[in-house]
């Protein structure tokens, strides 16, 4: 549409996540800010309105209809490389779907089909405890973060 010279870069922020699927662990990229786009623009009539008339663009952050500029240190926080320690303390961390006191079911092991409450969570360990009901009795039971799943 020509208009390189006022719309000058468009970002999708990914990050690397573990997730369980199928019972094995494997990266994927997820969005930080699912739904919501960075971009670098001069602002004027002309680039307004082929932003907002871009199919899929629904809305903006700010008050209003009109997008609010991110401060300069916020941009740079989002898209920041990480260095190589704070890296390495997050590369391969498993992100578990689910916090404490939410119910789950157990999908796999002596207990499948048992719903709980997670008590407690070992994200160096990668297992939950939860609170099975057996025999009308609440008992912790230590599963892996792939035993469990959404009620």
């Amino acid at each position: 549409m020509n208009m390189e010279h006022r719309i000058f870069e468009v970002v999708i922020p990914l990050e690397d996540v573990v997730e369980f699927k199928n019972g094995k662990k494997v990266v994927v990229q997820k969005k930080v800010f699912p739904g919501y786009l960075l971009a670098r623009i001069h602002l004027d009539d002309d680039s307004w309105f082929v932003v907002r008339n871009t199919p899929g663009v629904t809305g903006f952050a700010g008050a209003g209809n009109t997008p609010v500029p991110m401060r300069r240190s916020e941009v740079e926080q989002h898209l920041a490389v990480k260095d190589e320690a704070e890296d390495t303390s997050r590369k391969g961390r498993p992100r578990l779907e689910y916090g404490m006191g939410e119910t789950v079911r157990v999908k796999e092991g002596p207990f499948a089909d048992f719903q709980g409450e997670i008590v407690e969570i070992n994200e160096d360990q990668l297992k939950v405890k939860v609170l099975v009901n057996i025999f009308g009795r609440e008992t912790p039971v230590e599963l892996e973060f792939a035993q469990v799943g959404k009620v």
